[in-house]
């Protein structure tokens, strides 16, 4: 069973994690979410399930203003051509539904399958706002302390340069 909302936030605290999490109403696109910006510290973030034609699959976090160079991207990943994972398989692997995708939901790829690349404009923030698994609340943690939650996943993310030159 991948973890839910409240699995989540009980992990991060049983870390010693400190997160503020609000709620509000579903969003789908990172347009929906400037009222939630506006309440909320930190750099927002933006997500992408992706899947290479040589076979990885990525999830990206991105800064809300970043713009991606998916071409690029897959050249640095030896991925080739990347498309968008189809909801099946982002159930499949990371447990949540489209409209959810966010950096936490790296916890629940057990089977170290995905990838995680963090775009490096985000990473000159302190602190970073994701969903906590479901679109309908975003949380704020520090960006060392979201790091430190991801590699205790196992997982080691990466920091590129999402952008175009």
């Amino acid at each position: 069973m991948p973890l839910t909302r409240n699995d989540l936030l009980e992990r991060l605290s049983g870390m010693g994690i400190v997160t503020t999490t609000i709620d509000h109403e579903p969003l789908f696109t990172v347009a929906q979410s400037a009222a939630v910006e506006a309440s909320l510290p930190g750099a927002h973030t933006k997500n992408l399930f992706l899947k290479g034609e040589k076979g990885p699959l990525v999830l990206v976090v991105a800064k809300t203003t970043t713009e991606i160079d998916l071409k690029s991207l897959a050249k640095k990943l030896g991925a080739g051509r990347f498309s968008f994972g189809k909801p099946e398989l982002m159930m499949d692997k990371l447990g949540i539904t489209p409209g959810s995708v966010t950096a936490f939901a790296i916890a629940n790829d057990l089977a170290q399958h995905v990838e995680l690349v963090f775009d490096d404009n985000l990473m000159t923030h302190d602190s970073l706002n994701c969903h906590p698994l479901e679109n309908t609340a975003t949380t704020n943690i520090a960006r060392d302390e979201l790091l430190r939650f991801i590699r205790s996943t196992g997982h080691e993310p990466k920091i590129i340069t999402l952008s175009a030159p």
